[in-house]
């Protein structure tokens, strides 16, 4: 299951009321009746019951928490010894590299220098055949493909003093050369830093900040803001991760800032996945008659059509009127009607409803 806090839409410090009407407004929204046409609406329900079922038990809830802190610390520590580990296997095999071709470089001076008094007119042993003579053919064909990327205006420089040197000087350049662009290869791999643990944090956002996609700014403890901005396809729940904006350890690369949006549960309107949730005050007789009905919404009012016989239970989808998806199309309006009395009681109506009780009829 999903973390139960943002299926429910709360903050991890919410209280036990303000976590029962968030399980009872997620309840009707989804509910398999309200959402016909929906697949997924049955273990969407079923997924709001378990979360409330796990948060409204304080034992639960406690479990839940602490071992949700938990993973976090193993992560976290896991992640650190890969890294550590990770960049002593970097320093290992740039060291066993430098101790080779130093290796190398001696073997190919002594072949050289060996051949050198007894045949004037033999060619030197190249770079590459000396390391098939050592290592098998498989080498020097490695060794041709990493030469030919070599620096160019290092080999264009070798390449000229090989011009007025004779034929044996001009074969040691151009192995010192093959030596050192392969060895500036090696070290040119970067050494990945030990990254300092990332830091979480949460941000409450209001529709209308998503709509506009406004900027956001979380203030950390060293006293340094940081600002993203809101995109298309992030909502309620949505985890942004913020490359290099964490924490910072000496000798260790700056951690990840990982922020969790919630949607703010004050005014008029929630938000569920891409949809945007209002409700709609009805009278009685609207809702046993039917009506046409202004309501607001995040884009200006709206005129809705209240079927007849409308109870608690009925919701009205404006389609393409909620938050963009991220994949060009957007979530829908929904209006949830809630049937209301009037301030003061109506005789006429208290009248009527109790020759119906009673079965008495006009």
């Amino acid at each position: 299951m999903r973390d139960p806090y943002s299926i429910l839409g709360v903050q991890r410090d919410a209280g036990s009321d303000e976590i029962k009407a968030a399980w009872r407004s997620q309840a009707k929204a989804v509910h398999p009746d309200h959402n016909q046409t929906d697949p997924d609406a049955t273990a969407r329900f079923a997924e709001v019951g378990q979360a409330y079922d796990l948060l409204k038990d304080p034992k639960k809830r406690g479990l839940y928490d602490q071992a949700r802190r938990a993973a976090e610390n193993k992560k976290r520590d896991q992640t650190i010894i890969q890294q550590r580990e990770a960049a002593k296997q970097a320093a290992a095999r740039a060291k066993a590299a430098e101790k080779l071709m130093e290796e190398l470089a001696r073997a190919q001076a002594r072949t050289t220098k060996a051949e050198a008094p007894t045949d004037t007119n033999a060619k030197p042993e190249s770079a590459e055949d000396m390391l098939e003579r050592i290592f098998g053919a498989e080498a020097k064909v490695k060794a041709a493909s990493i030469k030919t990327g070599a620096d160019a205006s290092e080999t264009a420089a070798e390449d000229g003093s090989a011009t007025h040197g004779d034929k044996t000087d001009g074969g040691s350049a151009s192995s010192t050369s093959f030596f050192a662009a392969l060895l500036r290869r090696i070290r040119r791999a970067p050494v990945v830093p030990e990254k300092a643990p990332d830091i979480t944090a949460e941000a409450t956002v209001s529709v209308t900040d998503l709509i506009e996609q406004k900027w956001m700014t979380i203030n950390m403890p060293e006293d340094r803001e940081v600002r993203f901005q809101l995109e298309p396809g992030m909502t309620d729940g949505y985890v942004v991760r913020l490359k290099g904006q964490g924490l910072k350890l000496p000798e260790a690369a700056r951690g990840d800032l990982v922020v969790t949006l919630l949607a703010s549960r004050e005014g008029p309107f929630s938000i569920q996945n891409f949809d945007i949730h209002t409700t709609l005050p009805i009278s009685l007789a609207d809702a046993v008659l039917g009506c046409e009905a202004a309501v607001q919404s995040p884009h200006g009012e709206l005129k809705v059509a209240v079927p007849a016989w409308s109870g608690s239970d009925r919701a009205i989808r404006v389609e393409g009127k909620g938050l963009a998806d991220g994949t060009g199309g957007h979530g829908d309006f929904v209006v949830e009607l809630r049937i209301v009395l009037l301030d003061t009681p109506d005789a006429k109506v208290m009248d009527l409803m109790r020759h119906m009780r009673e079965g008495l009829y006009l």
